[in-house]
């Protein structure tokens, strides 16, 4: 009789969590520290972030991922779990999932199988109302913004160059273009708008960017809403809307500590896409935690190519952060999709696609090399993976002198991490890491692009459609030439382009459009058709959830 696979949410309903007082206490903290928010999760005080930084700190990322993603939070979790079994003081700091890929295709983000963060529920849904607050904060400045041009606009902002879209935290394509105000004088001035999704919010951004709540509401004011007719920008600060903003993100700035399945303590707090925003949690969350542990395990979105680009060259610059090392998380079946193996067979051993798809890894340690960060791959092996495609993995990561490790954290836990951790710590005690961003500030922006496009993608340079070509220089014109770049991309490809696997050769990146995002600190350049608002597929996974007779939730991942 063959035993049943248990989902990741029967894992997590099953487990046996110590109280947040237990896992405060283990990291050292006294009641004046945290404020419990129920039995299990805690928002942590803002002082804590000002300690000293002592930890060493990890990166994880990935190759170019599938759609149905290779288990990057997983192993951030596991090797998070593997080193407190060996006994090293660590937290573990994750991003806070969107409600948006929750329902639409992934179903969950909390990890999975054994290699979990919980309570896997609260963290997927409303959490401790942070991304609320943030949605919020973003519409309360949209609602501000148009109250303004309704009484009178003495900022005599052009409404055909009002660039605040308004935010949901949910996917929706019928709300990426929109027309509001009609209905007559009193319902205010008729416009174009749209909506993005809350975590392609430049609120999101400055959330996880900004140092404390006098730097928050410095940031929101700085927020470039529009411009006038003359091409001068308007700062949400003529709305005098940052104050009231802060208000709302006050509770939030604060990071909320849970636990991982094993009971080791991990911030969860802040939730930007990888591919359209710089795809990392709090820095707020993660200074806490670089001054209570030794080491601190982190995740960026994506591929190398996107959260890892943005960790190291938006929040590292900004932050002064030094990673020490960078896990490459890889599966045999992502090698399997970049050698070309056909979307029904990806589950099925292919040693030769395999082989065809491992330059995709070559970039991508590249990637990490180049600012000064020794990588560590890590092979998450799945049902279906052979022996001989392993073998492929390791010899190619031997040859190209990398440390290559088996990871089976979905199905052992911490235990399944332990080689990793011990290859993560060896690595750490080396210290041959010499972390340097990939350019300096002090480029042209399109220069920013350029290297950006050609060192990390393997592009052979930028095409900037006119409209492109025109803002950059406009930005530049306006003073903000020292900004660094974050690029929204499509993630399945090095490329701007879903259909290019592999490690592509012989394209270029096409520029559509560029816009600041004066608060959060950096220029954003949307290649190729990648889009804010994402849109609900055929079947979302909010098909599959319900709850039982019981009241527990059920197909929730």
């Amino acid at each position: 009789m063959t035993r049943s696979i248990p989902q990741d949410i029967e894992i997590a309903q099953a487990a046996k969590l110590k109280s947040i007082q237990e896992v405060a206490e283990g990291l050292g903290l006294g009641p004046d520290d945290y404020e419990p928010y129920g039995r299990d999760k805690a928002k942590v005080s803002l002082a804590l972030s000002r300690r000293p930084l002592r930890a060493k700190l990890v990166l994880v990322t990935a190759i170019t991922p599938t759609p149905a993603g290779e288990g990057k939070s997983t192993v951030s979790v596991g090797l998070a779990q593997a080193l407190s079994r060996q006994g090293v003081n660590n937290v573990l700091c994750l991003r806070e999932p969107s409600l948006g890929p929750v329902f639409g295709i992934k179903g969950g983000a909390a990890g999975g199988g054994y290699a979990q963060v919980v309570p896997m529920e609260d963290i997927n849904l409303h959490f401790t109302g942070d991304i609320h607050a943030i949605t919020s904060a973003h519409m309360l400045l949209s609602a501000m913004l148009d109250a303004h041009i309704h009484h009178g606009n003495r900022s005599a902002i052009d409404v055909r160059r009002v660039t605040w879209a308004r935010a949901l935290d949910m996917n929706d394509r019928a709300l990426r273009n929109i027309t509001i105000g009609l209905g007559g004088p009193a319902h205010g001035v008729p416009r174009q708008d749209g909506f993005v999704i809350t975590a392609a919010s430049e609120v999101m951004a400055i959330f996880c960017l900004a140092r404390d709540l006098e730097d928050l509401a410095l940031r929101l004011g700085s927020i470039v809403v529009g411009y006038t007719s003359a091409g001068d920008p308007v700062r949400a600060s003529a709305l005098k809307a940052e104050g009231a903003m802060t208000v709302l993100l006050r509770d939030a700035l604060a990071p909320n500590l849970v636990q991982t399945l094993e009971g080791g303590p991990a911030f969860v707090h802040g939730g930007p896409f990888g591919n359209i925003a710089h795809g990392c949690n709090s820095l707020i969350a993660t200074k806490t935690a670089m001054g209570l542990g030794d080491i601190v395990v982190t995740e960026a979105g994506f591929g190398s190519d996107l959260g890892a680009e943005k960790f190291f060259n938006i929040k590292c610059r900004a932050a002064g952060l030094e990673p020490q090392a960078a896990v490459i998380v890889t599966t045999a079946r992502a090698f399997r999709h970049h050698g070309g193996a056909a979307k029904e067979s990806l589950a099925v051993s292919d040693p030769e696609a395999v082989k065809r798809g491992l330059p995709n890894l070559e970039q991508h340690i590249n990637n990490i090399q180049q600012h000064g960060v020794p990588p560590v791959v890590a092979v998450n092996r799945f049902d279906g993976d052979s022996d001989k495609e392993h073998k492929l993995i390791a010899d190619r990561c031997a040859d190209l002198g990398v440390p290559c490790v088996p990871c089976e954290v979905w199905a052992k836990g911490g235990e399944g991490g332990l080689a990793l951790a011990d290859v993560v710590r060896a690595t750490l005690d080396k210290g041959t890491a010499s972390f340097q961003p990939l350019y300096p500030l002090d480029l042209s922006l399109a220069e920013k692009v350029e290297t950006i496009a050609t060192s990390v993608y393997g592009a052979d340079g930028v095409d900037w459609l006119p409209a492109a070509r025109k803002q950059i220089a406009e930005l530049e014109r306006l003073g903000f030439a020292d900004l660094p770049i974050c690029v929204a991309k499509t993630q399945y490809s090095l490329s701007d382009d879903v259909a290019k696997r592999g490690r592509p050769r012989g394209f270029r990146i096409t520029v559509r459009e560029a816009r600041v995002s004066a608060g959060a600190g950096f220029v954003v350049v949307y290649t190729g058709d990648v889009m804010t608002m994402p849109g609900l597929g055929k079947k979302p996974a909010a098909v599959n959830m319900r709850l039982n007779e019981d009241g527990k939730i059920e197909g929730l991942f």
